[in-house]
């Protein structure tokens, strides 16, 4: 198991720096007390929903009678485009930012809590990062402990957001609106990389096996 490449990868798909102007927006005119609150159920969210994917995920690949190595050159694409929206698109934070201030034209009752959208999910836990654990976590090639192991890895960076989340005031002072992009789009070239790599490496698998 490659601890630095699925620390490096949970890190980009989760992207804790690119979260911290989502919360500042969302959480604007709150308590102290409120802000840990949000951070702390956001963090707890995505922590839930990413746990799920990692241990039923390929469950319901299996399910569906989808072949792993097909996942995951699908999965290594979707990441790939993933990144390009980091690297060429809205920053995260911007997008982030735009769909909290749409929320807030919605009535009080359908107004889902912050720390559940957009801070949870799609900050947190992003459709990359439900994607990234699953690959991750592959029964035919990572023990139980391997994947235990990721998922140890994953609470970490999540721990580390909610860390961010909480000094978020300080962190926004330190490097700004325009660190926060450049941040993202860095971290973009990064999974750009490890996307590619996923899919030539599945693709040679394939060919040994005589697949194509």
């Amino acid at each position: 198991m490659n601890f630095i490449e699925n620390f490096v990868t949970l890190w980009v798909v989760i992207d804790p720096i690119g979260t911290v102007p989502v919360f500042v927006a969302v959480t604007a005119g709150m308590s102290d007390a409120a802000r840990r609150s949000t951070a702390l159920t956001a963090t707890a969210v995505a922590i839930g929903v990413l746990l799920f994917f990692l241990v039923l995920g390929q469950v319901l690949i299996d399910a569906l009678g989808i072949s792993l190595l097909s996942f995951q050159v699908a999965g290594g694409i979707v990441l790939f485009l993933f990144a390009l929206t980091m690297i060429f698109g809205e920053p995260k934070q911007e997008a982030e930012k735009r769909l909290a201030d749409a929320e807030e034209d919605l009535p009080e009752p359908d107004r889902p809590s912050p720390a559940i959208f957009p801070l949870g999910v799609p900050s947190l836990a992003s459709p990359g990062a439900m994607l990234a654990v699953v690959l991750l976590t592959d029964n035919a090639e990572s023990s139980l402990i391997d994947q235990a192991f990721t998922a140890v890895i994953m609470i970490v960076v999540l721990a580390i957001a909610c860390v961010c989340m909480l000094l978020a005031g300080p962190i926004i002072r330190l490097i700004g609106d325009a660190g926060a992009a450049i941040v993202s789009r860095v971290m973009g070239m990064i999974l750009a990389s490890v996307a590619a790599d996923a899919v030539l490496s599945s693709l040679v698998e394939i060919m040994n096996a005589g697949s194509l």
